[in-house]
């Protein structure tokens, strides 16, 4: 096991920028080794409410500054990333127990979020003109307006890459932002923060807050203009409606039970290597990593074959450098939960085809990647969620079967179709119930597409984040019209009268030409 690399006194700089004033901090463990890697401050409500006043004075100055010099600071921010890759790789590893290769994913989605962000702001939120009803006689223009402060609740599983999708956007559109950060994923997003503040963001328009979610949670949704949301179905659930009695907006991102569907035409080898990928990818540790594979009768035996045995080659390992494939889970609540739900299949009669095991000789919380067959709706993994390393395969005679399978479930944030044909593939991906779907590919073709949206259907979430949608929920439209005085707008029975029929006219010839 590798010690942590992190600096203790630039641990301590960082964790005082958590605005707290209680006097109380939380132990951090380390999952490589399952000591304390650092405490952390604890904010109370006062410190919440102190943070939104503070983020809205700068957010005033921030707003008028405009696009341009927005988005210079968002550029050098992004640099500052890049610059800084080993440092949030240490820190993202540190903290969850990643691989280095899976630390490097997270630094580099959080860069080109920032990127695209910066660059597309100025287009997306620019406004314009729109058509009106009436041409020449009435004039409309749209113009967006920041929210104000943006919540934004983010886990510890993804801590760069969730805080960036969230974050980044709300500054582009001239919003501030108060985060509640998870406590395990506190120091990688100061990290992050960092970048941003040393950029030109004040450090005022930025502010994160940390501890217990029943007691500070509340009042980062009680006093947002507009919320963000990232984690499980039930806690979603009591944000939204929490939200919803001061009519604010939410964007939530919650659990999933994602399927992947191996065609028979598909290369049982190809599929197996890059389901792999998909399935144990930070120890499934993820809202969008595959835990449910129906694979098609033809190449089931290859596939299950080749599956396990590039399964049972992954090296685990706690080093801080590229020689290992899986790390470790996060925490033991994490390493209960997957236990329990291997021993609740297997004594409900499945079949462990490799892993299944925890791997103390490793460290406190590793375990297995781990293949299960014979997976039935007796067991809690069919259905519930298990974000971790397990992944139930199951075979499977037609597509109409596979599609079947894989919407029946709750959820509905990502799917995986992997096929020999490219326009085979598209047809049953079209049929799968989920806000994204991967051809020959697990979850990382839609989750690095920061220019397309990302989010669930079902009990998956709410809203988009990413791309446009993403940047357009920050902001306000508020449209702007103008009657022109060319002609005179009725006013009385005796004007409506004498008008309707050219109106009537009108209608009827911009139809004609196809104007809207």
């Amino acid at each position: 096991m590798s010690a942590s690399p992190l600096d203790p006194a630039a641990i301590t700089n960082l964790t005082r920028s958590i605005r707290s004033t209680t006097g109380r901090t939380v132990p951090v463990i380390a999952p490589f080794t399952g000591e304390t890697l650092h405490e952390l401050p604890v904010s109370g409500v006062s410190d919440v409410r102190e943070a939104y006043t503070q983020a809205r004075l700068a957010q005033l100055a921030w707003a008028r500054a405009g696009f341009a010099r927005r988005r210079a600071i968002l550029l050098r921010a992004h640099d500052l990333i890049l610059q800084r890759t080993a440092l949030l790789q240490d820190t993202v590893q540190a903290e969850t127990g990643k691989t280095r290769g899976q630390a490097f994913e997270e630094v580099f989605q959080a860069a080109g979020v920032t990127r695209f962000n910066a660059l597309a702001a100025r287009r997306v939120l620019r406004g314009g003109r729109r058509r009106s009803a009436i041409p020449l006689v009435i004039t409309a223009t749209v113009r967006y307006r920041p929210k104000g402060v943006a919540g934004v609740i983010t886990p510890w599983n993804y801590p760069l890459s969730l805080a960036a999708m969230d974050v980044v956007p709300a500054l582009a559109a001239g919003c501030g932002v108060v985060q509640k950060a998870d406590d395990q994923g506190a120091l990688s997003i100061l990290s992050l923060r960092q970048a941003f503040i040393d950029a030109g963001v004040p450090e005022q328009l930025w502010a994160v807050v940390a501890g217990d979610g029943a007691e500070i949670g509340g009042a980062v949704t009680e006093q947002a203009d507009y919320i963000c949301f990232t984690g499980s179905t039930e806690t979603g659930k009591r944000v939204a409606a929490q939200a919803a009695g001061n009519l604010t907006g939410v964007s939530l991102e919650l659990g999933g039970n994602n399927p992947l569907i191996v065609l028979d035409d598909a290369d049982p080898a190809r599929a197996a290597a890059d389901a792999a990928t998909a399935c144990f990818t930070a120890m499934g540790q993820l809202c969008v990593s595959i835990e449910r594979i129906y694979v098609q009768r033809g190449v089931a035996d290859a596939f299950l074959r080749e599956f396990v045995a590039v399964t049972r080659s992954l090296t685990l390992g706690a080093d801080y450098d590229y020689s290992t494939d899986v790390g470790s889970l996060t925490s033991q609540a994490q390493l209960d939960r997957v236990s329990a739900q291997v021993a609740d299949a297997v004594a409900h009669g499945a079949t462990i085809e490799v892993g299944g095991r925890a791997r103390p000789d490793r460290g406190p919380f590793f375990y297995e990647p781990t293949v299960l067959t014979g997976v039935t709706a007796a067991m809690e993994c069919f259905a519930a969620e298990t974000f971790g390393p397990v992944v139930a395969v199951t075979v499977i005679d037609s597509e109409q079967e596979a599609i079947v399978a894989a919407n029946d479930s709750d959820y509905g944030l990502n799917a995986s179709v992997f096929s020999g044909s490219v326009r085979r593939a598209l047809r049953v991906g079209g049929a799968i119930e989920a806000g994204s779907v991967n051809i020959n590919e697990g979850y990382r073709g839609s989750f690095s597409s920061v220019a397309a949206p990302m989010g669930g259907l079902k009990q998956s979430g709410l809203g988009r984040r990413n791309g446009p949608e993403g940047l357009l929920r920050f902001v306000d439209a508020v449209t702007i019209a103008r009657a022109t005085g060319l002609v005179q707008l009725p006013r009385t029975g005796r004007d409506f009268e004498r008008l309707a029929g050219p109106m009537l006219l009108l209608a009827t010839v911009l139809k004609g030409i196809r104007r809207r």
